[in-house]
């Protein structure tokens, strides 16, 4: 039968992203969407197919296993590797602080606390501009550059000689920094399904206790130095290189995205042929979130904000800042007011790193393991031991080292927690706009919370930070409403989409519904198709 061309309204309609499910059949020809995805108006992927029959073909199970193996053995190392620095640079303040870098540099009162919160002011102010240039920039050469300016910015702290100097260079460690998150969680969402998303996540986020881990070590090895500087002042300069150098590894190797071909010199350890391609693309079709657009579209952004699940992630993003920002800028000085010192205080991070790594393993596997719509519970189960933990810093009595160090290794479980926030944001947030609006407001939550959360932290409270450890159990109480809230509105939402479409929830629904609305860069308000992920 002969295909039938699609309508001057209908192209329209499909151009300004405003088409409903259904109101083009599935046997029409696409390619006015391919050529609106080179304009601008669609989603790149587009430009993979000529027709949505090709976007609806099937795909064999162990090709795509094969598939998803090959892009695991590029990305995964990538992402853990850089998150390994990330995480280590935001924590090198702390291991210069019990090798003497606040009686260096003169530090009175709450200066270390500020230090803490200025990386934060910085992170805070870039954002929202990081994240629309993430839109606009090549993702892999944008995230390298910055990963090699936090190493350069890094180094230069060593050179510091007051308290002024290494305050404006946290400022600028921040901002470049900002790119960071949202960047793993961008690529993640390109190439896994909504499905995969938690444990992709979940597996290079564990990086954050190799991270605690490796600092530990580094810090130990580092602290060994009897050289004509001050530890920190080599614990800074090492660190530093090492991530500038990684940074030119993540420009030349790192793919931007599953449609891009591979550069001159990433072809050698990872090429998609064209099929490859394109089941990359097509295996996301039911996430019903694009892959990726360049063009920047106001509506979404004020979709953005005007979004209440904007700010439950907000506020779920604060809630574990508060958190982070005590145990990551103080972690190693309430350790060592268990009677260690400074080397043994170091290499205490070890434990607590595995520990990390560990309970992120498992709550992407319980999670992974439960009936779909299980993600909120899961997030709140492991806030609970973070929670115990807390109250144990308070309760246990001082002498019970052992006690109390247990006490602050559980606090690591709220890390689990984190990397489900992170999957729920890149699975319930469509249109690309407003994908990295929501995820720049997501951090603007992190950054407010780690900004707040040293200052709970006294001086004169020091070693046992009784302000702290309160501060700590209070946002964790209200962390756990907002997200048994948030299910409830999102599986209500759903609810209310089924009845409207006249589906039952037992029933799929029909391929070209989704095969239209797949990558059509359409938000997750604007398309009926898309369902919640609680």
């Amino acid at each position: 039968m002969a295909e039938e061309v699609p309508s001057k309204m209908a192209v329209a309609e499909v151009e300004n992203n405003q088409v409903d499910a259904g109101t083009i059949d599935a046997e029409k020809d696409i390619s006015k969407l391919a050529a609106a995805a080179a304009d601008g108006h669609g989603d790149v992927a587009l430009a993979l197919f000529a027709t949505i029959g090709e976007i609806g073909e099937e795909i064999d199970p162990e090709e795509e296993k094969r598939l998803v193996r090959k892009i695991d053995r590029l990305l995964l190392p990538l992402c853990a590797v850089s998150y390994i620095f990330f995480f280590i640079d935001k924590t090198t303040l702390s291991y210069a602080a019990v090798f003497g870098i606040q009686t260096d540099l003169n530090m009175h009162g709450t200066d270390y606390s500020w230090l803490s919160s200025l990386f934060y002011f910085g992170f805070l102010v870039w954002a929202l501009p990081a994240n629309l240039l993430l839109q606009r920039l090549p993702v892999a050469k944008y995230l390298g550059i910055n990963i090699m300016l936090w190493g350069i910015l890094l180094m230069a702290q060593a050179a510091c000689q007051n308290f002024a100097s290494l305050a404006a260079l946290r400022v600028l460690g921040g901002a470049v920094e900002a790119v960071a998150d949202p960047a793993f969680m961008l690529i993640t969402s390109m190439w896994y399904t909504r499905r995969e998303q938690p444990v992709k996540i979940g597996l290079w986020y564990t990086a954050v206790g190799l991270g605690v881990a490796c600092g530990g070590l580094l810090g130990y090895g580092i602290g060994q130095i009897r050289g004509r500087l001050a530890s920190w002042r080599y614990e800074f300069l090492i660190i530093g290189a090492c991530c500038t150098v990684w940074g030119l590894v993540i420009c030349l190797v790192l793919p931007d995205n599953p449609v891009a071909k591979p550069t001159p010199t990433s072809r050698w350890l990872f090429q998609l042929t064209d099929r490859e391609r394109r089941l990359a693309v097509e295996r996301l079709r039911d996430n019903q979130t694009g892959i990726e657009n360049k063009t920047f579209k106001p509506r979404q952004m004020l979709e953005a904000v005007l979004d209440y699940k904007t700010y439950f992630f907000f506020m779920i993003a604060f809630c574990q800042a508060v958190v982070n920002g005590g145990t990551t800028n103080f972690g190693t000085l309430i350790i060592k007011g268990f009677g260690f010192d400074t080397l043994d205080t170091t290499l205490m991070q070890i434990p607590y790193g595995a520990f990390i790594f560990l309970v992120i393993l498992l709550g992407v596997f319980i999670n992974d393991r439960l009936p779909p719509n299980n993600r909120c519970f899961v997030l709140a189960a492991f806030i609970l031991p973070t929670l115990v933990g807390a109250f144990g810093l308070h309760f246990v009595p001082d002498d019970r080292r052992i006690g109390r160090l247990i006490c602050y290794l559980l606090t690591g479980s709220l890390n689990a927690s984190f990397v489900l926030l992170l999957s729920l944001q890149t699975a319930n947030i469509a249109g690309h706009t407003k994908k990295v609006t929501t995820s720049a407001l997501l951090f603007l939550g992190y950054c407010a919370g780690n900004i707040a959360g040293p200052f709970f932290y006294k001086t004169s409270q020091s070693p046992t930070y009784p302000l702290g450890i309160w501060s700590m159990i209070v946002v964790l109480i209200i962390e756990i409403g907002v997200v048994i809230t948030l299910r409830f509105l999102l599986s209500t939402e759903n609810r209310r989409r089924d009845r409207a479409q006249g589906i039952d929830q037992t029933h799929h629904h029909e391929r070209r519904d989704l095969d239209i609305t797949a990558f059509e860069d359409m938000t997750d308000k604007e398309n009926l198709n898309f369902r919640y992920i609680y």
